[in-house]
């Protein structure tokens, strides 16, 4: 036993000593675990750089659509005033919308814009409608519409309104409504 130690501690032992010639090779199967934390950091560090430009590209792709959506509303708006004289403008999407199927226009469900923009809710913006400045007198001869980000800086950075010389304009604090003729057009 002794001898066996005493070869151990000089390194003559085949198994204790890494240069020697007849050591069987142990191959290695896998990954080390630096190796697997090394990738799982390279993969964070891609994630951290693309994350916020999708967000960003998902803002834009929101405030478009809403910009359309009010849009559409301003030309649904013309046409309901156009076909209703007697009523003039309305103040409410349900009156320039169409509920889920058949649509019947009628002064109540104009059949001018779709469903899912008569609900109120579209690509992460919530439009509301107002009497503009004018009162109420019928025929209405004013409308206002607003559009608002559901979650500020995720669903959209600005807020959008119209009236009816069908101007859009923008702003980056929340509009009430009416619309004020003072906030800025959208260049």
């Amino acid at each position: 036993m002794r001898a066996l130690l005493k070869d151990a501690v000089s390194n003559q032992h085949p198994l204790l000593d890494p240069l020697a010639e007849d050591m069987p090779m142990l191959k290695q199967k896998g990954f080390s675990l630096i190796e697997l934390l090394i990738v799982v950091a390279i993969i964070l560090i891609i994630a951290a750089i693309a994350i916020p430009a999708l967000t960003r590209a998902r803002v834009a792709a929101d405030e478009s659509s809403a910009v359309g959506s009010l849009r559409s509303i301003n030309t649904a708006e013309i046409s309901y005033n156009a076909a209703y004289p007697t009523t003039g403008f309305t103040t409410t999407l349900s009156a320039l919308g169409s509920p889920i199927g058949t649509c019947t226009p009628s002064t109540s469900s104009g059949c001018f814009i779709d469903n899912v923009l008569t609900t109120g809710t579209k690509s992460g913006y919530i439009f509301a409608g107002g009497s503009g400045t004018c009162g109420s007198p019928i025929p209405l001869s004013c409308y206002s519409f607003t559009a608002s980000p559901q979650f500020p800086a995720y669903t959209g950075a600005r807020f959008f309104c119209s009236f009816e010389d069908a101007v859009l304009r923008s702003s980056s604090v929340s509009i009430s409504n009416p619309c004020p003729a003072t906030t800025a057009p959208i260049q």
